[in-house]
């Protein structure tokens, strides 16, 4: 909540505010156009005033990609959990990612950002796993073998990004590619990938 007095605007949870106002500026320009001043300007405070809150730039970074680590769970849970069959469940998992990705310019990219792999950010780690869990369960469910397990994670993080940055770079925009297309082209190759390594 915001409120203005005396000309000045207060916030009844400015780090929370910070949080929400980063994400948005990197889901309009992405991780390269994510500073401190600019989520300070957009949030209405002096450009000091985050730095009460937060120590540096990756430390307010490290809470946004946490964010994103939780809603990204979420979403490949709630997609995977509209089927029975854990073949499709993956899949759907995979598109998921790729539509968030696309919506908002985060995953993989902001989870591993350069400044986030220290012991500072120990809580990121945690909700960074809670979503490589989730993916590597899914795919134990269809190729018990870890190691195989592990190589299947890898190759549908990669090809569900790969799409989302596509799309996001213009390369699909040029062929009139709706998100919808590109999400459904993500879980049809994840679905080959799948078939592949557990036939």
């Amino acid at each position: 909540m915001i409120q203005v007095m005396g000309g000045k605007y207060h916030h009844g949870d400015l780090r929370g505010e910070l949080v929400r106002v980063s994400l948005d500026l990197i889901a309009e320009q992405g991780l390269a156009g994510f500073s401190v001043a600019e989520v300070a300007r957009r949030t209405k405070v002096s450009p000091g005033a985050p730095y009460r809150h937060f120590a540096d730039r990756e430390t307010l970074l490290a809470e946004v990609a946490g964010h994103i680590a939780c809603q990204l769970a979420d979403r490949v849970t709630a997609a995977a959990a509209e089927h029975d069959a854990p073949e499709e469940a993956l899949a759907a998992a995979a598109g998921a990612y790729t539509r968030y990705l696309i919506e908002r310019r985060a995953g993989m990219n902001v989870l591993y950002a350069d400044g986030l792999h220290g012991p500072d950010h120990l809580g990121l780690h945690e909700q960074t796993r809670r979503l490589t869990d989730e993916f590597l369960m899914r795919c134990l469910a269809v190729a018990p073998d870890p190691a195989t397990a592990l190589e299947l994670m890898e190759q549908l993080f990669t090809q569900a990004h790969g799409y989302g940055t596509f799309q996001l770079d213009g390369v699909f925009v040029k062929h009139g590619y709706s998100v919808d297309l590109v999400v459904q082209k993500s879980t049809e190759a994840a679905r080959i990938v799948i078939a592949g390594r557990t036939a």
